[in-house]
């Protein structure tokens, strides 16, 4: 029996793991007895050719930037048994309507935890040391001579931290900070986390650590409870001088109230990895902040990360395929 998988790739090989991870991709799949149908370019798949590549497919291998809902499922038809997302995330997924179908779901998490946790570090310190002022400072003529206060940002070093979600991603950003002198690692979540003592963290109530951090660090999973939370009540909270980063999901922040509070000075600064949508319009209103840094989801940008995400993502369609064990399967 010949088994149909769709899959996308990316048509630039822009480092040796990735290529491996598509050899592996073609090797696997012949000594499985499967057809590979690819998309070959490193651009979103159009709709109309999505719908139609995916007819009949028993396993799809699919990006975060791909929205599989009931439409692509429909059109996949009743031979579909596995959808592996080249992904952390899955809310481009409609998990209700595949765990209806009784499709198995494959993810790659863990393996980008400390790729992320870098970015939202060096977002973090970029942000608030205005690196990206300073380096236009420098291009358009405005470094002259020594100014006392200019270009002066806020330090690490004596502060307090608030993470939001002190997960995977949480702990490893937490970790990283620490060194830099914080006095304070604060934490909010579900329930207290007992690794949390690592780093001396302090669980407490949400709007306690908006009030009382000078960072805050959102990390957490996107939820019904946390989209959105970041609102006019959530920054008028937060103290002048404090500085807010998020490198979780852009859904959990209303952008024009943040906006509104930047723009208004009651807040100091934004680090956004994540955005809504992705990718942010060139026009959009955040984007003429000079305290606004906006990055365009890059957290996981690293060779050796996207290159095991890859090979996981892989293993991950081969198990649904073959009716084994997923490295990573997602419960649903």
């Amino acid at each position: 029996k010949i088994l149909h998988v769709f899959c996308f790739c990316c048509a630039a090989a822009e480092s040796n793991k990735y290529e491996a991870a598509k050899e592996e991709i073609l090797s696997q799949t012949v000594c499985t007895r499967c057809e590979v149908s690819q998309w070959d370019s490193d651009e979103p798949v159009p709709r109309a050719d999505l719908l139609k590549g995916i007819q009949g497919a028993h396993g799809l291998l699919c990006l975060l930037s791909d929205k599989i809902d009931a439409e692509v499922l429909e059109a996949a038809g009743p031979n579909l048994k596995v959808i592996s997302t080249l992904s952390v995330g899955f809310d481009h997924l409609a998990i209700d309507e595949i765990k209806k179908r009784g499709i198995r779901v494959g993810y790659t998490p863990d393996v980008l935890t400390d790729a992320t946790a870098e970015l939202t570090v060096a977002l973090l310190l970029a942000t608030a040391r205005r690196l990206p002022e300073g380096v236009e400072e420098v291009k358009n003529g405005g470094w002259s001579s020594w100014k006392p206060l200019w270009l002066c940002g806020y330090g690490l070093s004596g502060s307090t931290v608030g993470v939001i979600g002190l997960g995977r991603i949480g702990m490893a950003i937490a970790q990283r900070l620490m060194p830099f002198g914080v006095k304070r690692l604060l934490y909010s979540g579900r329930t207290a986390k007992p690794h949390a003592a690592e780093v001396n963290g302090e669980f407490v109530p949400l709007d306690t650590l908006v009030s009382e951090s000078d960072f805050i660090v959102v990390s957490c999973s996107l939820t019904p409870e946390t989209q959105g939370m970041c609102d006019k009540s959530f920054f008028s909270k937060m103290k002048p001088t404090a500085v807010f980063i998020n490198t979780s999901r852009g859904a959990v922040v209303n952008q024009e109230h943040l906006y509104e509070a930047l723009s208004s000075g009651q807040i100091a600064a934004a680090g956004l990895d994540v955005t809504t949508p992705e990718p942010l319009p060139t026009n959009h209103q955040l984007l003429t902040l000079k305290n606004c840094v906006v990055l365009p989801h890059i957290g996981s940008a690293t060779y050796s990360t996207r290159g095991v995400m890859s090979a996981l993502a892989v293993q991950n369609l081969l198990g649904g395929l073959q009716g084994t064990d997923m490295p990573s399967e997602l419960t649903l």
